[in-house]
């Protein structure tokens, strides 16, 4: 019976397709740290107060691509180039979500709206991410290798997910609130269709690498499309709805190393 678990199982336990699922989660973070620290260093003088926090941001996917990298060194693994089709922070700055790297390449002071829509997109993509950590956590928790990065990576990520709810409702109090929702949508159904693709892309590659049967592969990717139309229809919602979460100021400290985790 295919479940998450077991999924999962499969490409832990072969080489060659956990080299290329850490690579593949390693650039993305490492992508992710990039832009924060670029954000950081542009928020208007106006929002300054708010650069320690996506510093701070920025440090934790850095981290995160660290963690990952050391996971490949323990099983002696050196990390593969990332396949276009598969590189979700890519793909979706293709589509035009977030902060364009161009712009982020220019030294020249973020706008309050520019900031609207970092939030916005992350606010957005650390759902999808809590949301796979969490998933992580319930099935390897207690792994011998992945558990202790697991729970870390996982409550990192809970903690992104809390700063950006708690600073979109301050904008939204300044009157931005239809400029938040406007973007929230945009972001929310471009990230769906990237993730179905790159979802798609991925399971391909790992099939190839693991040789499964078509009957295997084809349910996988039936699995994947049917997720795509739930979130089409009305789970994409979950990622425009913003609450005050029960922790503030999440990322209001500088980041924890890895070895200060347990």
């Amino acid at each position: 019976m295919l479940s998450a678990k077991s999924l999962f199982q499969e490409i832990l336990d072969n080489d060659e397709s956990f080299r290329l699922f850490c690579s593949i989660a390693a650039g993305g973070e490492s992508q992710g740290g990039w832009e924060n620290g670029r954000i950081a260093a542009l928020v208007p003088p106006g929002l300054r107060e708010l650069a320690p926090k996506v510093a701070r941001h920025g440090a934790d996917e850095d981290k995160h691509g660290r963690i990952f990298d050391a996971l490949l060194k323990q099983r002696g693994l050196q990390p593969v180039a990332v396949p276009y089709e598969t590189d979700y922070t890519l793909l979706l700055e293709r589509r035009g979500i977030g902060l364009a790297h161009d712009r982020l390449s220019r030294d020249e002071p973020l706008t309050e709206r520019d900031v609207i829509v970092y939030l916005a997109h992350s606010r957005v993509t650390e759902q999808r991410a809590s949301e796979q950590m969490r998933l992580l956590l319930k099935h390897f928790a207690g792994h011998p290798v992945l558990g202790r990065a697991v729970k870390m990576i996982s409550r990192d990520e809970d903690n992104h997910l809390a700063y950006c709810h708690e600073e979109l409702l301050r904008f939204a109090r300044a009157g931005h609130g239809r400029t938040i929702q406007s973007v929230l949508r945009e972001c929310a159904h471009a990230e769906i269709r990237v993730y179905r693709d790159v979802s798609l892309a991925v399971m391909s590659h790992m099939g190839e690498v693991l040789r499964w049967p078509r009957a295997k592969a084809a349910v996988l990717a039936a699995g994947i499309h049917a997720l795509y139309a739930g979130e089409r229809l009305v789970g994409w919602r979950r990622m425009v709805s913003l609450e005050q979460p029960a922790l503030r100021n999440a990322l209001g400290g500088p980041a924890v190393p890895e070895d200060e985790h347990a």
